[in-house]
């Protein structure tokens, strides 16, 4: 017999149900304390370098959108762009698939024929910096503009500032792309005057650095677009997704919108139709008058959104977005003072600003900027003369079932793709100098996670692997203890 309850009562219960399931089955991806939670045995348990952190908030937003089945960009994508705009302090984010379509849809909405005289044509240049990750850089080639690659700071991982003006072209240079290298800002009062005194576009690659800040301000928030990546190694998670934020420029929503869009005119929202109240009123380009608004192209786009049951699961990590930056810079620190000892042989990144660390803070330059990086990573770099190479670092944590990533794709301009392109002409770039502190980065460093989900014990783990496998290439000093 047919179940004659009210249908909200039978959803009701399916959720209840849910959440029961998520806390006995995924009860271990919850925010832990710091002191961790029960089953981790150093050398057995694996510690990631990242991943997803999460409850049953998550699992039950999910499933319920599933139950209203909007599969598609909708009432949950509208509330989290909202939601996320307004945490950030920027006009509009549009949520998109990924990170690097984030990337892909900020630059190529700076193509566009409606900007005029600011539109980038192919053959501009674009500042952007050697050591980083491809699709920071890749949107700029696909677009037909040639990358001009400046050195990174080894110590901070980001652009050497000192080399923008060498980098700029009179006539050419038009716009800025660059990343805050494992959630540290790059030096934005350097990047911002010198856009303003050139009239270039900004482009702020914030994929690593949710919540950071500069002079207490949110990264994302100072060049004229920045990028999100909500990939499950990230601040928080929708599975795969990201957005592409519109600080302050209310035309350029309506250009990222198109190119996410397939390219269309018409700026209505999925299910919705006529917002302009002119639908059939347009004639535009040698179409016949009136044809219909939804079905017109002005640009070359792309289908990039994401769906409306992963903006519901990001809606609820954006509420715990807080406590996982904390977590963050909680670990960073955590491990810092850990390997303290190893001074002599390894190296660490330092805040934008910053010229020295203590347990008891930063020491910061007399530019009278600061930075506070939400972390995504922690960076260990072999200094020369240390016992052990960059590699023999990597072995040793990866024996131990410690996760550990290179600089994703260490210096891009040694890749076989750039390498293969410059012998056959087939791609237009500039470097400036010699690179060789993103070669530095290449050879000499790594990192290890700093995500919520990883525990005091964890990090001890960490620290004690390499310091063991320290000792073993020569005598140093055992790894600090909590």
């Amino acid at each position: 017999m047919p179940d004659s309850r009210p249908i909200e009562e039978v959803r009701a219960e399916i959720l209840a149900l849910v959440r029961e399931y998520a806390v006995r089955r995924h009860g271990a991806f919850a925010l832990p304390t710091p002191a961790g939670r029960g089953g981790f045995a150093a050398g057995e348990s694996t510690v990631p370098y990242a991943g997803r952190v999460f409850d049953a908030d998550e699992v039950e937003a999910g499933v319920a959108s599933m139950l209203d089945f909007w599969l598609t960009l909708g009432p949950e994508g509208e509330a989290f762009e909202r939601e996320l705009a307004a945490a950030l302090g920027v006009r509009n984010s549009i949520l998109v698939n990924s990170g690097s379509s984030a990337n892909l849809l900020a630059f190529t909405a700076l193509t566009s024929p409606k900007l005029g005289d600011r539109q980038l044509k192919p053959g501009d240049e674009v500042i952007t910096v050697a050591a980083g990750f491809p699709t920071t850089v890749a949107p700029i080639i696909q677009n037909g503009c040639v990358p001009v690659f400046i050195d990174n700071d080894p110590v901070t991982l980001n652009g050497r500032v000192d080399q923008l003006d060498d980098a700029y072209s009179p006539g050419k240079t038009r716009a800025v792309m660059m990343a805050h290298t494992l959630g540290n800002p790059f030096d934005l009062a350097a990047v911002t005057d010198f856009c303003r005194r050139h009239d270039l576009w900004l482009i702020e690659d914030n994929c690593d650095a949710l919540g950071s800040t500069y002079d207490g301000r949110l990264t994302g928030t100072f060049g004229d677009l920045s990028t999100q990546s909500f990939y499950p190694p990230h601040h928080i998670t929708m599975g795969e997704g990201g957005a592409v934020n519109v600080v302050k420029n209310a035309g350029l929503k309506l250009l990222v919108e198109s190119f996410r869009d397939w390219g269309r005119d018409c700026w209505c929202p999925s299910g919705k139709d006529n917002t302009c109240n002119k639908r059939f009123g347009w004639q535009l380009g040698e179409l016949p008058e009136g044809y219909d608004h939804k079905y017109i192209y002005t640009h070359l786009g792309y289908n990039l959104k994401p769906t409306d049951p992963q903006a519901a699961i990001g809606r609820k990590q954006l509420e715990k977005f807080p406590g996982f930056v904390a977590a963050r810079r909680r670990n960073w620190q955590t491990l810092r003072t850990l390997f303290e000892p190893f001074g002599e042989w390894l190296d660490f990144q330092l805040p934008t600003h910053a010229v020295s660390w203590s347990p008891s803070g930063f020491t910061w330059d007399t530019s009278g900027h600061t930075s506070d990086p939400s972390w995504f990573g922690f960076m260990i770099r072999a200094k020369p003369g240390s016992p052990l190479t960059r590699r023999q670092i990597a072995v040793a944590l990866d024996e131990a079932k410690i996760g550990n990533r290179m600089l994703f794709g260490g210096n891009l301009v040694r890749q076989p793709v750039f390498v293969q392109a410059k012998a056959k002409g087939t791609i237009a770039m500039r470097v400036v100098g010699d690179l060789v502190g993103a070669d530095a980065i290449m050879n000499e460093t790594l990192f290890v996670g700093v995500y919520p989900g990883l525990t005091e014990p964890m990090c001890q783990h960490i620290a004690d692997t390499i310091g063991a496998a320290l000792k073993g290439g020569r005598k140093q000093p055992q790894a600090a203890s909590l």
